[in-house]
């Protein structure tokens, strides 16, 4: 039934494992650490990026398929029937491979950074005098702060926290052997040391500390010494298993934190050979398999790279040509914000334009005296973030603010606790979500009085109100004064307030209910256009493809011949190309400088389409277990912006992969006339450049 060399079923050859396409996607941002026409630093950052999306891979997905092979073992993946304990042996195989390969892209990387001065370097290459003056460090300045332990029966193994560094050995005493653990994390001491003789070259402090064991352990023989890092499941489901009625939900939230950092570990990394015995220890001691172990060449967290960065940063080749997000051709700063929605609908492009101009109107409304309520709903906020800060101030102005903070955005609970804290101190009304429902949707609602007549501004994007990402993230925001999107989106807030989703729309497509079925239905029409002879098309960009139900209604739609065009960057569960099923069905991957991470749904030819904006992905955990939000485009000049954006990225011949029916992405060959080779990335961001020049 199922090839499990790559994953595919063989049944419906055009199935994709979830997990093993996730991995796919996660090399191909290792391949940008390869690629020589990235600059070297911004090379360098693809191996952290790829090691931090690994971690979290770990956390979540193996953590999810490990309590799934505990608890429901019979239990199949609905696309390839693989069971979690066959999905699990094809991962830890296909991570084996890429930990290899990730080792020699950053030895290789490093080779190259040390042309520029900086080298990271071992005992083995220093001169006497920076011997002592480190041996001399480590003893005032490190020793000190350690607390080594040895394992014993009155000394029980300890707890090792979730991605942080220890020195582990074999101590033999007489004879006797043990094991002794030391933490090589803290916040108090450096983790790059700078060597006297040359102020670019470093030791990490894990290694000095490697080093010193003897002197740690000074009554005990060395007989094998390593560093180690664990990765634990991350895997909780606050309804589920910490739901508890005497605590309110933010307190429910605080426990579910504490207790995450408890789970059960699900990977462990070292850096040296380690002794047999040792092996053994921390696999029982773990509760973790061999296979769930792999030896590491590259230091086992990548967290340094920032500060190499930093020392680097005069040299510019070594990085992208800055890039700053330009103040939009379609917004004057000069005009109200409210006034030129009202005048007509306003698409913005981030990172390749500024978040300003929504900013701005948030401000303005709080503001304004005809103003009498915002309503929004914040998944993941920043930091310092001024949009939280604009809600704060329009509700010490006395506006009716309603935020709905999702508490339950994976690994940003304790900001959006925080954040909630000060929004509701500021007299803001906070909601928390429905029960086993996330709120995943990018809504902003704002409603004012003109004289008699109540109207409203409508926000909806397809990405966090988050400003630093708006920088990082491509996504896009659509403000209009539409009014039937206005009392739809006034309706899905009235429905968040009483726990309940919406059943029925017109306008919006408003998932659990009200987006899945709708996208059935207009591939249905897609497909009824194909049977009359008529053209047919479908075009869609987003993270993730998942859904069972609407890649078999896609299946549909390639053998009754409409052209479907994806753009999928991360998961893809579809293989195109497989004749009698996917033969008209084209995926194209892109993996550049800027995460791409915008939503868009066309279904129809251009002189007939319907065109959507969302927050949704194909996954079913955003079609039908999610509140998801996707706007139509009704603006003609917006929606052939988007479908112009929509093809410069489907033919992008140099970050974009294509996915062939092997279940392998491959690179495109370049055009070879210059004008043809096309990066969507730098496309979008030259152009806003231009764009603003001209705007001034």
């Amino acid at each position: 039934m199922m090839d499990k060399a790559k994953g595919l079923h063989t049944h419906k050859p055009y199935y994709y494992n979830r997990e093993l396409s996730w991995l796919k996607f996660n090399e191909r941002v290792l391949d940008e650490a390869i690629d020589k026409e990235v600059p070297l630093c911004e090379r360098l950052s693809f191996v952290s990026i790829f090691q931090s999306n690994l971690d979290e891979f770990f956390m979540v997905r193996v953590g999810t398929l490990t309590d799934q092979m505990i608890f429901s073992a019979d239990a199949r993946d609905n696309k390839t029937q693989m069971t979690a304990k066959e999905q699990l042996s094809e991962i830890f195989t296909s991570v084996g491979e890429l930990l290899r390969k990730k080792d020699r892209a950053y030895l290789n990387l490093m080779s190259e950074i040390g042309e520029y001065g900086i080298e990271l370097i071992s005992f083995n290459d220093i001169e006497f005098a920076d011997a002592v003056y480190l041996e001399n460090y480590f003893k005032h300045s490190i020793m000190p702060l350690l607390s080594p332990q040895i394992v014993g029966k009155k000394q029980p193994f300890p707890f090792l926290r979730n991605k942080e560094i220890y020195a582990v050995a074999l101590l033999k005493s007489k004879n006797n052997e043990k094991l002794g653990i030391v933490p090589c994390s803290s916040e108090v001491f450096k983790r790059l040391i700078p060597i006297p003789s040359d102020k670019n070259k470093y030791m990490l402090v894990e290694e000095l500390i490697l080093h010193f064991m003897p002197q740690i352990f000074s009554k005990y023989t060395i007989k094998s010494k390593s560093l180690i890092r664990i990765i634990r499941n991350a895997d909780i489901d606050v309804d589920d298993a910490f739901y508890d009625e005497d605590l309110d939900y933010r307190n429910t939230m605080e426990k579910m934190i504490r207790e995450r950092r408890k789970l059960c570990p699900v990977k462990m990394e070292y850096s040296r050979l380690l002794d047999e015995k040792v092996i053994v220890t921390l696999c029982k001691e773990l509760k973790l398999n061999k296979d769930q172990i792999y030896y590491s060449e590259a230091p086992l967290s990548m967290s340094f790279i920032s500060q190499i960065r930093d020392k680097l940063h005069g040299k510019k080749d070594l990085f992208y040509v800055r890039r700053v997000p330009q103040n939009s051709r379609y917004v004057r700063s000069s005009l109200s914000m409210m006034e030129q929605i009202e005048a007509g609908d306003i698409l913005l492009s981030y990172p390749f334009e500024s978040m300003q101009p929504f900013i701005r109107l948030l401000n303005e409304a709080g503001e304004n005296e005809k103003v009498v309520s915002i309503k929004m709903t914040l998944y993941r906020v920043a930091k310092n973030s001024q949009i939280v800060e604009a809600l704060i101030n329009a509700a010490e102005n006395g506006k009716e603010v309603v935020v709905l903070v999702e508490l339950r955005a994976r690994f940003d609970e304790e900001n959006n606790i925080e954040w909630s804290r000060r929004l509701e101190d500021a007299g803001c009304r906070i909601i928390y979500g429905i029960d086993h429902i996330k709120v995943h949707s990018k809504l902003c609602l704002i409603t004012y009085c003109d004289g008699t007549e109540v109207k409203h501004i409508t926000q909806i994007g397809t990405g966090n109100y988050n400003e630093q990402t708006a920088k990082l993230y491509t996504d896009l925001s659509l403000m209009t004064a539409n009014q039937d999107i206005a009392e739809e989106a006034a309706q899905v807030f009235n429905r968040l307030c009483m726990a309940q989703v919406m059943e029925e729309t017109h306008h919006l497509l408003v998932a659990p209910k009200c987006l899945q079925n709708k996208v059935l239905d207009f591939i249905e029409e897609e497909i009824c256009h194909a049977d009359n002879n008529e053209p047919a098309y479908i075009g869609v960009k987003m993270n993730s493809l998942t859904d069972k139900t609407i890649i078999d209604k896609m299946v549909e739609a390639s053998q009754h011949g409409v052209k479907i065009d994806l753009v999928v960057r991360g998961i893809c569960c579809l293989i195109p190309g497989i004749e009698g099923y996917t033969e008209n069905i084209r995926v194209i991957s892109i993996v550049g400088r800027y995460l791409e991470h915008s939503r868009i749904y066309i279904f129809g030819t251009p002189e007939r389409d319907k065109m959507f904006i969302s927050s949704a992905d194909f996954m079913t955990r955003n079609t039908v277990k999610r509140v998801e939000v996707a706007t139509p485009i009704y603006d003609t000049a917006i929606k052939d912006r988007v479908r112009t954006m929509f093809g410069i990225m489907l033919h992008d011949t140099v970050k974009g992969r294509e996915l062939c029916r092997d279940g392998n992405y491959y690179r495109r060959e370049k055009p070879q006339e210059e004008s043809e080779v096309i990066s969507s990335q730098a496309y979008f961001s030259n152009e806003a450049y231009l764009a603003a020049s001209k705007n001034v």
